[in-house]
């Protein structure tokens, strides 16, 4: 199997006439799960600069504290980030709010628990639970898979915008198993499915012994701003009696939130917009 998906572009591979800024942030691109740590030739190859331009860069970066320098020499990525990506409202402060909703979804069902948003055309974790006797899944908090073929993914885009619907359907679908939906017209119906039945079913399209379920988490205007969802093994699914638990999951989470049903107000918002406090 190979490993989620990243950004496009997170090569780090620089333009002609880059700016200092879009520099930087090639060289903490270059940075990934698997490629956690890096020497400093390493970051030159990967982001095509000269030695000692990335040297300089990679020093700014370090005096700011965006990356560290390890005893044996090598970079890694430091605290500020963490600092500053805790002041995001769809990272930290939903994962606080969500956590106790997503603890007894996990007490309930001992499977896979996940929380999720979009950014752009992907679907980003933003926290997971786990037992050791759930069946095997590739996503970690920070990873992001295509919005066509997660549950979580399938929740987020039926409740977009229709452009970034058409965006999504004509380009190509990726398969990652057999299963995987990868037919514009399909994955239309799939998603009208999920706007009226309020729930998405992800049937072994990441991996062929998985089964996952997500519903709609809204945000105090009635927005979709994010999804949470069970994964468990095919073999395993009770698609309807796992269904009713995760929209309850997701209910709990969306009155935290504070949403109210029938009080939604104006249009539903792009949920990579919404804020969902107010």
């Amino acid at each position: 199997m190979e490993p989620a998906p990243g950004r496009p572009g997170a090569s780090g591979a620089q333009r002609p006439g880059a700016s200092v800024a879009d520099r930087l942030l090639g060289v903490l691109s270059v940075f990934t799960a698997d490629r956690p740590v890096l020497s400093l030739s390493d970051i030159a190859r990967r982001t095509g600069l000269p030695l000692p331009t990335a040297y300089r860069l990679v020093a700014r970066l370090v005096a700011w504290g965006a990356l560290e320098r390890a005893a044996d020499g090598r970079y890694h990525i430091g605290l500020r980030l963490l600092e500053v990506a805790s002041l995001a409202p769809r990272g930290l402060a939903l994962r606080e709010m969500a956590m106790p909703y997503l603890e007894d979804l996990y007490e309930a069902t001992h499977e896979n628990v996940h929380l999720a948003v979009r950014d752009g055309l992907d679907a980003v974790y933003v926290e997971r639970i786990s037992a050791r006797s759930a069946v095997r899944v590739l996503s970690r908090v920070g990873a992001r898979w295509p919005l066509h073929a997660t549950s979580v993914g399938l929740v987020l885009l039926a409740y977009s915008g229709r452009e970034l619907q058409e965006e999504v359907c004509s380009r190509p679908l990726r398969a990652f198993t057999p299963y995987t939906v990868t037919d514009p017209a399909v994955l239309r119906r799939t998603l009208a499915e999920v706007r009226r039945c309020g729930c998405a079913v992800s049937d072994r399209q990441i991996t062929d012994d998985a089964i996952s379920l997500a519903a709609p988490v809204r945000g105090v205007g009635g927005e979709v701003v994010a999804a949470v969802s069970v994964v468990v093994g095919a073999q395993d699914a009770r698609v309807p009696a796992l269904t009713a638990t995760v929209q309850v999951a997701a209910g709990g989470i969306s009155r935290a939130l504070g949403w109210r049903p029938g009080r939604d107000r104006g249009p539903r918002r792009p949920s990579d917009t919404a804020s969902f406090i107010e």
